[in-house]
């Protein structure tokens, strides 16, 4: 039996997620599994992902920024901070209108296609899509980890970004979360 991959943090949009999935076939985009969570494709370089958190399922475009977005239906799920993901979000599988999510996800084709992307200037502050999924689903942590200096910030980043495999962000998560809710940098004790 094939292992099944959704990110559903509270396991209660599985019908609606395999909607989202049913419409994205229907394109040139081809699945993956990054972090845990389909992940779509095209010629390697992500262009969105679908997932379900508390009180939403969604569509995330890695380079919405792009989108014309008519409907003005797509949200930056952390301003300030994400400069080009931009957000869906569905609260029932009737707000999804297939017509409409279909011409949002042929416009992110056309707009990888050109190549239209930001690209970061050096030391820029750390996008963590894997810490970004974290506050997502834990607000708590989220405001834990703001209350840190962006420097401070940056380190634990860096530290989770410069883990190679999933299952080592996961652990050096796992090793973090307490350090943050506590307040206490990832460098502290050697300051």
């Amino acid at each position: 039996m094939e292992e099944k991959h959704t990110w559903d943090k509270t396991n209660q949009w599985e019908e609606e997620l395999d909607f989202l999935k049913s419409i994205i076939i229907k394109t040139e985009l081809v699945e993956a599994i990054k972090w845990g969570a389909p992940v779509y494709t095209l010629n390697n370089k992500n262009v969105l992902a679908i997932g379900g958190f508390k009180n939403f399922f969604t569509i995330w475009f890695y380079n919405g920024v792009f989108l014309k977005d008519p409907k003005k239906v797509l949200v930056n799920a952390n301003e300030g901070v994400t400069k080009s993901l931009r957000q869906w979000r569905f609260e029932s599988k009737e707000e999804v209108d297939e017509k409409l999510v279909l011409s949002y996800i042929k416009e992110a084709i056309e707009n990888e296609k050109a190549g239209l992307s930001i690209k970061p200037a050096k030391k820029e502050a750390i996008v963590s899509e894997f810490m970004q999924n974290q506050f997502n689903a834990d607000s708590g942590l989220k405001k834990a980890f703001e209350v840190f200096t962006p420097f401070k910030q940056r380190e634990f980043l860096e530290y989770i970004e410069s883990a190679k495999q999933e299952k080592t962000k996961i652990t050096r998560f796992e090793k973090i979360k307490p350090m943050i809710l506590e307040g206490i940098g990832l460098n502290d004790k050697y300051r």
